[in-house]
């Protein structure tokens, strides 16, 4: 499992840790003030469709999920996410 310094962006910027593994992305944040479901995100590999990026001051990257949601995360690492995310995504 590798983890990530990220921020959900949803309703404002919300730290927290991005944990990849081959069977899921998940968030976890600490924030009392924060619905319960994003308090602990799973976003099951076989459910994300693409991840596609962007640059706004730092690189975020927006989940795509196969049912339609997306979930945007600003990440400060990028490469070594998309080193990773490609490796698990493919097993």
């Amino acid at each position: 499992m590798k983890t990530f310094m990220c921020s959900l962006c949803r309703g404002g910027i919300l730290g927290g840790v991005l944990y990849l593994d081959s069977q899921s992305l998940i968030y976890r944040t600490n924030k009392l003030t924060v619905d319960q479901k994003y308090r602990n995100l799973v976003l099951p590999m076989h459910q994300i469709d693409e991840i596609s990026w962007k640059w706004i001051i730092f690189p975020t990257a927006t989940v795509h999920m196969k049912s339609g949601e997306l979930y945007t995360f600003i990440i400060f690492n990028k490469s070594r996410f998309e080193k990773w995310f490609h490796e698990y995504s493919e097993q």
